[in-house]
């Protein structure tokens, strides 16, 4: 970014996400994976995360996941999560986005993507509100606009959820979607 310190995003574009999309491994992880010598893979995910995104996703926001590995393990919390759209084997994190959310019929600059690599850079810098964690590459957090205070696969993704939560609640935010309540 060369110093100069982008503004940090406001409420009314927290308020108008109606896509959050991210990475896994590095933002719903601390980017760590344990593979036991009969190649099964383990990651840690954050509880405080999944209820964020309940949270949203009761509040009518269409959440994805999309990672450029493949994994059982995302697969599985994803279905616990009720994650809808769950993209994996994709290194091209700007296409997905830009294809899910035509097929949503969201504006790009109505998604939220959040990333840590430079896979994602381009997602990040594409979204409307475009986030990062503090232990990313320098390519994705020059392009994020927002930079969580809690690290990766502990409560980053919480943070976020938060935010946009807040925003739409807040006066001349964007009105509760279907479901106020969660399904936990």
């Amino acid at each position: 970014m060369d110093g100069v310190k982008k503004p940090a995003p406001s409420t009314a574009q927290w308020a108008r996400i109606r896509l959050f999309a991210m990475d896994v491994d590095g933002i719903l992880t601390d980017g760590t994976i344990l593979t036991s010598s009969d190649g099964t893979e383990t990651k840690r995910f954050s509880i405080i995360d999944g209820l964020g995104l309940t949270l949203l996703r009761g509040a009518g926001l269409e959440i994805a996941w999309i990672s450029g590995r493949l994994s059982a393990a995302t697969t599985v919390r994803a279905t616990e999560l009720k994650i809808a759209h769950v993209i994996q084997g994709r290194h091209d994190k700007l296409a997905a986005l830009t294809s899910l959310a035509a097929e949503l019929g969201i504006a790009l600059s109505d998604c939220a993507y959040m990333g840590d690599d430079y896979l994602d850079a381009a997602a990040i810098a594409a979204a409307g509100v475009g986030i990062s964690v503090p232990t990313a590459l320098p390519s994705a957090l020059a392009a994020a606009d927002y930079v969580t205070r809690r690290p990766a696969g502990l409560g980053a993704v919480r943070e976020v959820c938060d935010l946009i939560l807040r925003a739409r609640s807040a006066p001349g935010g964007k009105r509760r979607g279907p479901g106020n309540r969660p399904s936990t």
